[in-house]
């Protein structure tokens, strides 16, 4: 049975952490967004628990500011470097949520109407993946949606 094209009315969501793996799974998404005319939706969620909110602070040390105001400049420094490397990716619509990343990348999915997430993964096995989890299995596996996982090219893992 052949797949049901893209709907072009449905942006595919790709979910990243600004790591290798999510640049493949971004390239991979331009891609396919490109492929079928259908619109990017890149988004980066702050892991910055309700419970203990973050800051960082500048490099010269003068200056404090929310991880939400850094994130936004972090955004759009990655996305410089890949489209460097990728030049399909263009200009996606970008996104930032803040919370837990699986639960926020599923809400902003279902708010955006996504017909597909695109997430990266390290490709632990193992032990490794029983104490670290995998988010991206977690959305997959409560997503109502399809979700493709982009394993990360070994290659490019440190």
């Amino acid at each position: 049975m052949t797949p049901d094209p893209l709907s072009t009315e449905q942006p595919i969501l790709a979910a990243i952490d600004f790591s290798p793996h999510s640049e493949g799974a971004l390239a991979w998404a331009a891609a396919t967004a490109r492929r079928f005319g259908v619109e990017l939706l890149v988004l980066h969620v702050v892991h910055d628990p309700e419970a203990a909110p973050g800051a960082y602070r500048e490099d010269d040390g003068a200056r404090v500011r929310r991880m939400e105001e850094v994130a936004v400049d972090l955004l759009a420094e990655y996305l410089a470097g890949v489209r460097q490397r990728h030049p399909e990716v263009g200009e996606p619509r970008t996104l930032l949520a803040v919370g837990l990343p699986a639960t926020r990348i599923l809400e902003v999915a279902e708010r955006e109407g996504a017909q597909l997430i695109v997430v990266g993964s390290q490709g632990r096995t193992g032990l490794a993946h029983v104490l670290l989890g995998s988010k991206a299995e977690r959305v997959a596996r409560l997503s109502p949606i399809p979700v493709t996982i982009v394993k990360a090219d070994p290659r490019q893992q440190t």
